[in-house]
């Protein structure tokens, strides 16, 4: 099945898809040499294939999908690439996000409307470093998953394990996966009320944060992550993340924010504070790069 859309600004493909990605290696998504994103997805219809290409001179995006879930898939094309982000009343109050605002006017937060899709991962990259989070979540899906349907299958397209498969692996499989106790508890529970998770979607931000952190390990960062995503939450904020408060004070400050001098910093921008750290991200203000990279652990037994 195809469909062609043309949204009412100039929409950038790679800028909205790009933080659904778990990694250059996410075997979930993949990027194909003329620009083309192929997503595998498990939609409430079954499992699809997407594949997205913007074709900028017509002012269209271009989409096919294959499997049970295609007819899904298209349907929420307009949400996945940020039609339901409506950046009308946004004002830049600091420089740094202004200068964000002049450089990036036409970014927009996208919405999956699949939660589980972003949960597992998003509790995967707990307490640990990208290059940790983002191996484990790939071959999770790499010895748990299955092919995408269509020609996702070609070009090396997995989807993410079913609930149902994720809530039965053993403990020690967990470690070879290199993740420890702690957060395998947490995306087990979180598997075994998938059903009943995934209607979330279907809620408000606020009542959305609150059933997610209702569950054992879900807090507040994970929350944010999820609802940055699945719904598309414009005003959620990753507190408790190791880079995002630094981050945002270099732009706004020219030094280190905790997370409550974050918090009060982008008050003034509620409804819109996710906009506001995506625009001081825009700035190309950065952090310096300071000491050797963390050393990547091991939660394997010792021989």
């Amino acid at each position: 099945m195809t469909r062609q859309w043309q949204p009412g600004w100039p929409c950038r493909v790679a800028q909205v898809l790009g933080p659904q990605r778990r990694g250059s290696g996410d075997p979930t998504h993949r990027v194909d040499a003329v620009g083309r994103h192929w997503r595998a997805m498990r939609t409430p219809e079954g499992p699809a294939t997407l594949a997205v290409l913007e074709r900028p001179r017509d002012a269209v995006v271009e989409a096919g999908a294959w499997g049970a879930g295609a007819t899904w898939a298209l349907e929420a094309l307009p949400a996945l690439l940020g039609s339901e982000d409506d950046p009308t009343g946004f004002v830049a109050h600091h420089d740094a996000i202004a200068e964000g605002w002049r450089r990036a006017p036409h970014w927009r937060l996208g919405r999956t409307g699949l939660v589980m899709e972003s949960l597992v991962p998003s509790i995967l990259e707990q307490k640990v470093t990208g290059k940790q989070a983002f191996g484990s979540f790939r071959e999770l899906v790499r010895r748990h998953g299955e092919p995408a349907p269509g020609p996702g299958r070609e070009v090396g397209l997995w989807l993410q394990p079913e609930p149902g498969v994720i809530a039965a692996i053993p403990s020690w499989e967990w470690l070879r996966l290199g993740v420890e106790p702690a957060r395998s508890r947490a995306v087990v529970t979180v598997c075994r009320v998938a059903a009943s998770l995934e209607r979330v979607a279907g809620l408000t931000p606020s009542e959305a944060d609150a059933r997610l952190r209702s569950l054992p390990g879900v807090g507040e960062w994970t929350s944010a992550e999820v609802r940055q995503r699945a719904l598309g939450d414009i005003d959620a904020v990753s507190f408790g993340d190791y880079h995002v408060a630094k981050e945002v004070g270099w732009a706004l400050a020219g030094r280190d924010f905790d997370d409550a001098e974050l918090a009060s910093e982008l008050a003034v921008y509620r409804p819109q504070r996710g906009r506001a750290v995506a625009m001081a991200g825009a700035s190309g203000i950065r952090r310096p790069r300071r000491g050797p990279r963390m050393s990547v652990p091991t939660h394997l037994p010792v021989r």
